[in-house]
């Protein structure tokens, strides 16, 4: 999708803007100058156009402040990566030095630029946007991001200023992402595999930039490898060009059908591990677990046992995920690696029979009814798989609202027994009968 990029001195209204585009309050609003410090990255549509949404902090030119002086390289780097530029400005205050500091980088681009005067909540603040226009930067868009007022004609113009999306051409070849936090053998493991130095590997974290495919053969199918640059905690993505990677990284999930998650054997899974493996499950990717660097830890007899359960404890109900103990240093499993994370992407494509699915399904809801929903039973009286990649279940039943969290964890564990689906993200769809 496009990437369009809000830029702006702080304070104007950046992220109450960004979080009405993406109508979610992922960025932090606040009076303070300077609360969005990293980049927030989210999705938008309009007129049925998708785009994806980046909030930079504040631009504030000159400084010597080394935070100041990040988010003037942000903005600079927005410029190179977007497709797009909402420079946001304060209706209010006027036009200011350092929103002139803003025009005159952006004057210098290629990319469209709108003039978001922000903050123009009455008719007569509206008339008062005209003397934004000495920037020379073209139309004004008089809005107001607290009540939606003029956003509406921004937007029109924005999405037809975007490039068209390319058709998207059918690929039968499987994706496997290999994802994680900086440092902890993404490249290794990529290299390790195809047998070759494709990616950069270094001791220093973010040593890989961008998302990095890599295709090569397997048992006679295509697979494409794709090696992430490391994910990390927003609050310390401070190095400009890695935010930027960690939306690639963001994307190359969303575009993989299989995401292995490598975590460093010495300090186990960490909760930005378990927050990765939501997102792709939310996304209902296939999912594997790579425990990297095993060689360098002390084992005992049931070491690799022991791990495996505490993971799995940690990661509650996404404790289907496979998880396997490797170096890819030493090339200790790497293989199996590969095999598994293969083996769920077919999991993830396979299509249960109608009759089986009921066989075994009708069956496991005998043995354990569904509770009563406002007294009254609820009865399941036919299932099927309504889609592949990633599956769907369909249960029909006659009140779908009373098929509560806990029973649909009991079938689909009771899926899980019959079919597999290891690694598999499942949806289950109630639906009237």
């Amino acid at each position: 999708m496009s990437l369009v990029a809000i830029v702006g001195r702080p304070n104007v209204g950046k992220s109450t803007l960004f979080n009405r585009l993406t109508e979610s309050p992922q960025a932090i609003v606040h009076d303070e100058p300077g609360v969005t410090r990293d980049r927030v990255y989210g999705e938008s549509t309009w007129n049925g156009r998708f785009f994806d949404v980046v909030d930079t902090g504040g631009f504030v030119a000159e400084s010597s402040d080394h935070y100041e002086a990040a988010i003037r390289e942000q903005v600079q780097i927005a410029i190179q990566e977007s497709d797009a530029i909402l420079f946001v400005v304060d209706t209010r205050t006027g036009p200011t030095d350092l929103d002139e500091s803003v025009a005159h980088v952006l004057r210098m681009s290629s990319k469209p630029v709108f003039v978001v005067a922000n903050k123009s909540d009455n008719e007569k603040l509206s008339w008062d946007t005209s003397v934004f226009y000495q920037f020379g930067l073209g139309e004004v868009y008089p809005i107001s991001s607290i009540n939606g007022t003029g956003t509406g004609e921004l937007l029109d113009d924005l999405v037809a200023s975007l490039p068209e999306a390319p058709e998207p051409e059918e690929d039968t070849r499987d994706r496997i992402a290999f994802i994680g936090r900086p440092n902890v053998g993404k490249s290794s493991m990529t290299n390790a595999i195809i047998g070759s130095d494709r990616s950069i590997v270094h001791d220093e974290s973010g040593t890989t930039r961008d998302a990095i495919d890599s295709e090569i053969k397997y048992e006679g199918r295509e697979i494409v490898l794709v090696d992430t640059a490391g994910l990390r905690r927003k609050t310390r993505v401070r190095e400009n060009v890695e935010f930027y990677s960690t939306i690639r990284t963001e994307r190359a999930i969303r575009e993989c059908d299989v995401a292995v998650l490598l975590i460093d054997a010495e300090r186990g899974l960490e909760s930005q591990d378990i927050k990765v493996l939501r997102q792709a499950a939310d996304l209902k990717k296939g999912l594997v677990i790579a425990v990297n660097k095993w060689d360098l830890v002390e084992k005992e007899t049931n070491t690799a046992r022991d791990v495996a359960r505490a993971i799995k404890e940690r990661l509650q109900t996404l404790d289907y995920i496979p998880i396997i103990f490797v170096s890819a240093l030493t090339k200790q499993r790497v293989h199996k690696v590969l095999e598994t994370a293969v083996a769920v992407a077919d999991r993830r494509k396979q299509k249960i029979a109608t009759s089986k699915l009921n066989e075994v399904m009708l069956a496991a809801i005998e043995r354990r009814y569904p509770p009563t929903h406002r007294n009254r039973h609820v009865k399941i009286k036919y299932v099927t798989q309504a889609n592949i990649k990633p599956p769907v279940i369909a249960f029909f039943c006659n009140y779908p609202d009373g098929i509560k969290t806990n029973y649909q964890r009991y079938l689909e564990n009771q899926l899980r027994s019959a079919f597999g689906w290891e690694g598999v993200p499942l949806t289950l769809s109630f639906r009237k009968k």
